[in-house]
């Protein structure tokens, strides 16, 4: 308890600090950028900190409100790192829950910790505040490892209302920085039958800029994977789900990657949720994997500027010819970005694409398929 006093007391100075010395620029390719003036020294009473920390609220505020095509420079990384452990037995870890090792940290976190989750199955839902940054979890494998709890978008709330697809994950993260590693992700929910009303059942919702996804399966049916708001990158994570079980308007890079479905009739990969030309947003996979059952879209159109690409990816016979839906609205045909490049496999031909859908040339394909797609050079520390 003293070592997280001590660090709060790290985590207040920082802010005293950072409030004042700090003041907003435009940059025309990220947005905001942090532009450091001479430090003013603040004498130290409670009115004084009340003011900074409401100062420091309104710039959170400020910049988690911003469109996705504005961000700001990420720094993954501002003091060393210290470690919890989490087990299901008390006498071997620090918790025995997850969300206890959440709710130990400070309000605002400005220190990277590490969360290590020993083996178990947590049958906990779990969030992350949006001003605890800088967490890794990380388990034992992902097999070893698993969050699971079994929510829908039915699923009567603390008001007796319906929770909604957005409340319904098991684990929510709406802090940045965050960097998950080697665990399950997991709603319960069984694979909804055809047309089903309030079926999405959320494994993990992200809803933040810069966060990394290493060894991780996140397993559900109906929105598997809220990939909501933000930046982030997923690297030899396995993603299972049948109707959009891909799903946001985030800015995401999927590398090595193994999306299988478990749909019984027809399912769709992604519902990537574009609503603007100038969102800078949208899903890229490469060097993925897509198996399993059922006739599957690659992708449907949730919002009208819908944008995903598939580079040098592996296609089971499960792909519809078509390959993309429309969701229902052939004005969004004129206005979405799907593309294809180097895919293999017998669902990967691109002779009977839908025409509004592109099979990229070299030129084309280069924004999509690196690192720089989601800045990644600047925040990606795994």
């Amino acid at each position: 308890m003293s070592r997280l006093c001590h660090f709060s007391k790290i985590s207040l100075i920082f802010i005293l600090i950072f409030v004042s010395s700090v003041s907003v620029t435009l940059s025309h390719t990220k947005g905001i950028r942090p532009k450091r003036s001479r430090l003013q020294q603040w004498p130290v009473n409670m009115t004084q900190v009340q003011n900074s920390e409401q100062q420091f609220m309104k710039w959170v505020d400020f910049v988690g409100n911003l469109k996705h095509s504005v961000f700001k420079t990420a720094k993954n990384k501002l003091f060393p790192s210290y470690t919890l452990v989490v087990d299901k037995n008390p006498v071997k870890g620090d918790f025995t829950t997850i969300q206890e090792a959440i709710d130990s940290l400070p309000f605002v976190n400005l220190v990277r910790v590490e969360i290590k989750i020993h083996a178990g199955v947590y049958t906990e839902k779990v969030n992350i505040p949006q001003m605890k940054s800088f967490v890794t979890m990380e388990g034992e494998g992902a097999d070893k490892t698993i969050v699971q709890w079994g929510d829908t978008a039915q699923t009567p709330g603390p008001t007796g209302q319906p929770l909604g697809t957005y409340a319904s994950a098991t684990f929510a993260v709406n802090s940045p920085y965050f960097i998950a590693k080697n665990i399950t992700f997991k709603n319960t929910t069984p694979v909804p039958p055809p047309g089903a009303i309030g079926k999405q059942a959320v494994a993990f919702r992200i809803s933040a800029d810069t966060a990394a996804f290493v060894g991780c399966k996140f397993l559900g049916a109906q929105d598997t994977l809220y990939d909501h708001l933000g930046r982030h990158y997923y690297t030899d994570c396995y993603i299972e789900g049948s109707v959009d079980f891909v799903f946001g308007n985030a800015l995401s890079l999927y590398e090595n990657c193994h999306l299988h479905t478990v749909a019984t009739l027809t399912g769709a990969v992604t519902a990537q949720g574009r609503r603007s030309l100038l969102d800078d947003t949208g899903f890229s996979f490469v060097n993925c994997k897509v198996t399993g059952s059922g006739a599957l879209f690659l992708g449907r159109a949730w919002g009208p500027f819908s944008r995903v690409i598939f580079a040098y990816t592996y296609m089971d016979n499960i792909i519809m010819p078509k390959g993309w839906n429309n969701w229902g609205d052939p004005n969004r045909e004129m206005t979405v970005f799907y593309g294809q490049y180097k895919c293999t496999g017998p669902g990967a031909s691109f002779a009977g694409r839908v025409s509004w859908s592109r099979e990229l040339t070299d030129e084309e394909a280069k924004p999509f398929i690196s690192l720089g797609f989601i800045d990644g050079s600047e925040w990606i520390k795994i």
